[in-house]
């Protein structure tokens, strides 16, 4: 018997086959307990959390988009879709910072009910923080607030460094960030929200008048602090990936998928009720059950290689099967990630239309073995 889980989605349709599953189960609750329903393997009930995540599509992709969420990843197994919207969305509120290419409320609400009918929770990110910008390009909050920027008038085109950053101490940008956030968050319906704040490398900097001589940890901590403490108040939950809670160099991860600025203190300065996207894509570096013994909910995340994805899962269910039912609760699943061209892309690669993009094709790989064994595995 495997311990209780809530399930509610109000929104699925009588007859509807995650509906009858959902009931199949009801009958159990009231004992207490959860058995899986008929056709799901016990490692289904078990993970809460059997994710992708992906760029939101481009208008033109909708269509595609739509129906691989609706058919395929339904039929794979997803539960829950993290959508990076960045700031591709046509905001009301702060319509200066929105890029050209931004989608409509309309066209975020047909993607919420493909979501809704295929059972699959639906959550919004706009990467904060770090990742301001992309090579030469820098994006639309800096270019429309660059008062916002953490190096203000350093790096012509960008030239020098990885992403540009906001400065947290600005006094204005929360007015801004927190309008972003509220609506989109709005249009998703969502219970949770995803700010990335990932490979932060610019924060602390001297170059700024505010955070120059400030603590690296502090400064991120109370970022997300504040981002959380903004999102409890509408009962949401917040997600950010969490590289730069690890130490990279005394563990020998490195900068990229953990911390050598000096931000990982901040793992006990952040509330425990943050949700951690634990993302390591060459190895599986066994930092998830760390990350559950540390307090935090946590997801493992790969990208491309199919046996680092597998290994990461295997992680999980070990530690689900070894540890107290508090740390093996807290242990939620995998979200797998994509990185390449949005959910359009990945949805015509998973269907082999057009020309095959040669990185999508490895995420859709990996993508598919992970969610195999996460339909058939089981608890071994």
């Amino acid at each position: 018997m495997i311990p209780r889980v809530a399930w509610c989605n109000r929104s699925l349709p009588r007859g509807h086959p995650v509906a009858a599953r959902l009931a199949c189960g009801y009958a159990a609750i009231c004992l207490g307990w959860l058995l899986p329903p008929a056709g799901w393997s016990a490692d289904e009930a078990a993970l809460p959390v059997r994710g992708l995540h992906a760029a939101a599509p481009r208008a033109e992709d909708l269509p595609i988009s739509l129906r691989f969420i609706r058919e395929a990843l339904a039929k794979e197994g997803v539960n829950t879709l993290v959508l990076e919207f960045g700031y591709r969305y046509q905001f009301a509120r702060r319509p200066e910072v929105a890029e050209a290419d931004a989608l409509s409320k309309d066209e975020v609400k047909a993607l919420l009910a493909a979501c809704r009918e295929a059972g699959i929770r639906l959550i919004p990110q706009i990467n904060l923080l770090g990742h301001q910008s992309w090579s030469k390009n820098t994006g639309a909050l800096l270019r429309a607030h660059p008062e916002f920027d953490e190096t203000p008038g350093k790096y012509p085109n960008n030239e020098g460094i990885y992403c540009r950053s906001y400065c947290p101490l600005h006094p204005q940008v929360h007015e801004v960030v927190l309008d972003l956030i509220d609506e989109l968050a709005e249009a998703c319906e969502a219970d949770a929200f995803h700010a990335g704040m990932d490979e932060v490398f610019l924060i602390g900097e001297d170059d700024c008048p505010r955070c120059k001589g400030r603590d690296k940890a502090e400064l991120f901590a109370q970022e997300v602090r504040t981002l959380r403490d903004h999102l409890a108040g509408s009962n949401r939950t917040l997600w950010i990936w969490g590289d730069r809670l690890l130490e990279g160099s005394q563990t020998g991860i490195g900068k990229w998928e953990a911390s050598q600025n000096e931000t990982h203190p901040a793992v006990r300065l952040i509330p425990k009720d943050v949700v951690i996207c634990d993302w390591h894509y060459e190895r599986a570096v066994p930092t998830a059950t760390w990350f559950a013994l540390e307090g935090f909910q946590v997801v493992s995340a790969p990208w491309r290689k199919a046996g680092v994805a597998l290994a990461q899962l295997e992680q999980i269910r070990e530690a689900r099967r070894h540890a107290t039912p508090a740390v093996a609760a807290r242990l939620l699943g995998m979200l797998q990630t994509t990185w390449t061209g949005g959910l359009g892309t990945i949805a015509k690669t998973y269907y082999l239309e057009g020309t095959v993009n040669p990185r999508a094709l490895e995420a859709v790989t990996c993508f598919r073995a992970l969610f195999e064994e996460l339909r058939t595995g089981g608890l071994r």
